[in-house]
């Protein structure tokens, strides 16, 4: 926690140039908090899913208070905070927990761990998947999808 308090406008910087994924902080390398850009919170519809604290943060309340929000965090009394230059909304500080409400995410058992900044979802196909052809995807998807794709197949005939 105390090298993101130190560099919260490096944080920041990192986040304007793109070159920051969302990550989690916190004492003794267990995961607390995560950070992300504001960008993200809002296509994830952030501002709808959460009372969050008013207005915009500036960065040095940020590294002043960070410790406090931990805290906060920890006590389970903390709402998100927006933060930025210029008040300008750039970045968003919440618990883990509220990182998996924000993304939809369970959460992982009791006791556990858990980073949501790097879960790993399975990807396998089920056992009851199949190969599905086109022609059975448009009929499942409905009359207008099978209208587009015989277009589709009637431009590709007239083109040959």
């Amino acid at each position: 926690m105390e090298d993101v308090r130190r560099d919260v406008a490096g944080v920041l910087a990192r986040f304007r140039r793109g070159r920051t994924m969302p990550f989690s902080f916190g004492d003794g390398g267990v995961p607390e908090a995560v950070l992300l850009t504001y960008d993200q919170f809002e296509d994830l519809d952030g501002e709808s899913k959460f009372e969050r604290r008013p207005g915009v943060v500036a960065t040095e309340t940020v590294a002043a208070g960070l410790t406090s929000m931990v805290d906060a965090i920890r006590d389970g009394a903390f709402v998100p905070v927006i933060w930025g230059d210029g008040g300008e909304p750039e970045a968003v500080i919440m618990s883990t927990s509220q990182y998996r409400q924000l993304r939809g995410d369970d959460e992982p058992p009791a006791g556990t761990i858990d980073d949501p900044t790097r879960r790993v979802y399975a990807s396998e196909p089920l056992p009851t998947s199949r190969p599905m052809t086109v022609d059975e995807f448009a009929e499942m998807m409905g009359p207008e999808t099978q209208r587009i794709l015989d277009e589709i197949r009637h431009e590709d005939d007239t083109s040959q």
